[in-house]
């Protein structure tokens, strides 16, 4: 019990550190609705596309949004956030990157940004961990 009084303690007085080229957003700006550039909704990754794909599937099931359809050998993917359609597009640049389209369905660019970025975020993140492939049983 006092290891864990003293690991909170710790936190909350040395904060972990974050990378110095991530600007701090605040959490209004993420969940207002607004007009949201094309070129925000699009990153290049130095990831595989077939990894970046798989990571595209389970950021979009980590924000908790709605796949509706998943077609990989196009590398695309259908969800559904906050009552708004969207589509991830992963295209293969060269053996070592890939580019992550979201963009809306509808082409109106009106909407919450955290959408888009949680979902970079979650990948940025993510990005060391490889697929595995499971036994099936």
């Amino acid at each position: 019990m006092a290891r864990i009084i003293l690991l909170i303690l710790v936190l909350l007085i040395f904060p972990l550190s974050v990378k110095a080229d991530v600007q701090p957003v605040s959490l209004s700006t993420l969940v207002t609705i607004q007009n949201v550039p094309f070129e925000e909704c699009t990153r290049i990754f130095p990831i595989e596309a077939e990894n970046l794909f798989y990571l595209t599937i389970a950021g979009i099931n980590a924000n908790r949004f709605k796949i509706e359809e998943i077609q990989s050998k196009t590398g695309y993917i259908l969800f559904s956030a906050v009552n708004k359609t969207f589509l991830a597009y992963v295209v293969k640049i060269d053996s070592k990157n890939s580019l992550l389209r979201v963009t809306p369905t509808n082409n109106i660019y009106y909407f919450q940004p955290g959408i888009v970025l949680n979902l970079f975020r979650y990948i940025e993140l993510n990005s060391t961990v490889r697929p595995v492939n499971l036994p099936v049983k």
